[in-house]
């Protein structure tokens, strides 16, 4: 299936690893033009070398901390400079630290917020008006489960997560007639760097090894396993295609089927 990316340009976020990388990986592949960003050039110079050819070449990198002043002027002008302007859009931050609803700190929330809620809207809002001028846009917004069946170890992630989803859901109303679609990619156990953080926390937490807390969780899941980052990579890949112009709105679950609601 032609996914028609051949002549797109998308940025990537938290591209040097993990959902991110699986994301920009699919996206080459599909032949699209991509911008990898994160916070270290290193990782990113290193992502891009052990690329085949043909896909190097079409690889662009940007790096910068969102969580740094000047950060989001940073993508931007970075992002325009080397690759122009952008019809993808993959919204992708780290994850805060695990804790219980009860243990939350304000000022912790607040310093989060400053780095997964507030950097991903501006992206968006600098992005946007561009899609909208050439009526063809995807934005995705890569989310967590928590989103849907709230993780009790996770509480800081559930709530600032949330916020991004209500806003997008949002923000899907007004531009759908302008050819620009927003979706909300919602992850289960996919094997990352942080679902084993993830894992390692609560081993300690809980005085097991965390092979049996991964054992656990994977018994949980009906697809008896966690995901790779290659299969959440090609859902992402179509959401961002052609054929998926009448996908919008929605939060998408690639879970294994974890997620017990309807």
């Amino acid at each position: 299936m032609d996914l028609g990316l051949n002549d797109k340009t998308a940025l990537v976020l938290g591209a040097s690893r993990g959902l991110g990388l699986g994301v920009a990986r699919a996206l080459l592949a599909e032949g699209a033009r991509v911008v990898l960003s994160a916070r270290h050039k290193d990782r990113l110079e290193q992502v891009r070398e052990a690329l085949p050819a043909g896909e190097r070449e079409r690889c662009f990198l940007v790096d910068a901390d969102l969580s740094a002043p000047g950060a989001v002027e940073r993508i931007v002008s970075g992002t325009t400079a080397e690759a122009g302007p952008i019809d993808v859009l993959v919204n992708n931050t780290g994850g805060p630290p695990p804790g219980l609803p009860s243990e939350l700190r304000l000022g912790e929330l607040q310093g989060q917020f400053e780095k997964m809620v507030r950097p991903v809207l501006a992206l968006t809002l600098a992005f946007l008006p561009g899609m909208r001028q050439r009526r063809w846009g995807r934005i995705l917004t890569i989310a967590s489960s928590g989103v849907v069946q709230p993780i009790p170890q996770l509480a800081m992630s559930n709530s600032l997560r949330s916020a991004l989803v209500g806003s997008m859901k949002t923000l899907a109303g007004e531009v759908a007639a302008d050819g620009v679609t927003v979706n909300v990619l919602v992850p289960g156990r996919i094997a990352t760097d942080r679902t084993h953080e993830i894992d390692l926390a609560a081993a300690r937490r809980e005085g097991r090894s965390e092979e049996d807390v991964a054992r656990v969780s994977r018994e949980s899941i009906p697809a008896a396993r966690y995901g790779t980052t290659e299969e959440f990579g090609a859902v992402a890949a179509f959401l961002a295609s052609r054929g998926a112009s009448y996908v919008t709105g929605s939060i998408i679950r690639v879970d294994g089927g974890a997620i017990r609601s309807v």
